[in-house]
């Protein structure tokens, strides 16, 4: 699944979203995992405008009342993605799906092959980077949830990343689960922001798997979460800075 993420946005970098063309603040994050359960860049829009904005990764349900209710529930289950067969089928998902559609901004994930070689007495895990040839960042479909906390009063959009079925490249490098983020072109993006779609549409788009062939891979080091560091890089923004455009 997408559990780990990358973005990195050089400065005067601008996207087209919904016919307005953006410029993007300098973003640098090499690696996150999604089990940091920190802020990520998302897009969202409604009828006037179109918003770059920090989000919690890990869509919170309305109905959990506290941070305590949230981290007793991370035993038992996590939500930093959301299975795109399953959006109309979860009590959690299917209102987001239906009213809340983000797009959440990339330059590549991480995931591990599982393989065994011959002779080997046991599988072993080959870590890759993926992303998209030519294309600096890319979208990938989110759903978010506005969620407050009772105890504290802190209120924050909450996301999940929308993964689909493997097409053959990552049927290969993600061999146990088979499955991938749900990667959007410029128009399907429009669309998937667009309020007046409906659910046979969105269903479409959730499980759209990107072309293998637009698709580029390299193979890490085993070492290679420990060499990025994560920890010492930062975003452009702080990260209680909600709004980026």
């Amino acid at each position: 699944m997408c559990y780990y993420n990358s973005i990195s946005i050089p400065k005067g970098s601008t996207i087209k979203i919904k016919g307005k063309t953006k410029e993007l603040p300098p973003i640098d994050r090499p690696l996150q995992s999604g089990f940091e359960y920190a802020n990520w860049p998302i897009i969202k829009s409604n009828e006037e405008d179109v918003t770059l904005e920090l989000g919690h990764w890990e869509l919170i349900a309305p109905w959990v009342k506290s941070t305590l209710e949230v981290m007793k529930g991370r035993e038992q289950f996590n939500t930093l993605n959301a299975t795109a067969e399953r959006l109309f089928e979860s009590k959690l998902f299917i209102q987001p799906a239906l009213k809340r559609r983000c797009l959440v901004l990339s330059s590549g994930f991480y995931e591990w092959r599982h393989f065994k070689p011959v002779g080997a007495k046991k599988e072993n895990a080959y870590p890759y980077f993926i992303g998209l040839k030519d294309k600096p960042y890319f979208f990938m479909a989110g759903i978010y949830q506005p969620w407050v906390d009772i105890e504290s009063g802190e209120s924050m959009n909450t996301f999940s990343i929308v993964t689909t079925k493997a097409n053959g490249l990552m049927e290969m490098i993600h061999s146990k689960k088979k499955r991938m983020p749900t990667i959007l072109n410029e128009e399907q993006a429009n669309a998937w922001l667009d309020p007046n779609i409906n659910e046979s549409t969105i269903r479409e788009l959730a499980s759209h798997q990107i072309d293998e062939n637009l698709m580029t891979f390299q193979t890490l080091k085993k070492s290679f979460r420990n060499e990025l560091n994560p920890k010492e890089t930062f975003f452009y923004a702080e990260l209680n800075e909600q709004k980026l455009f």
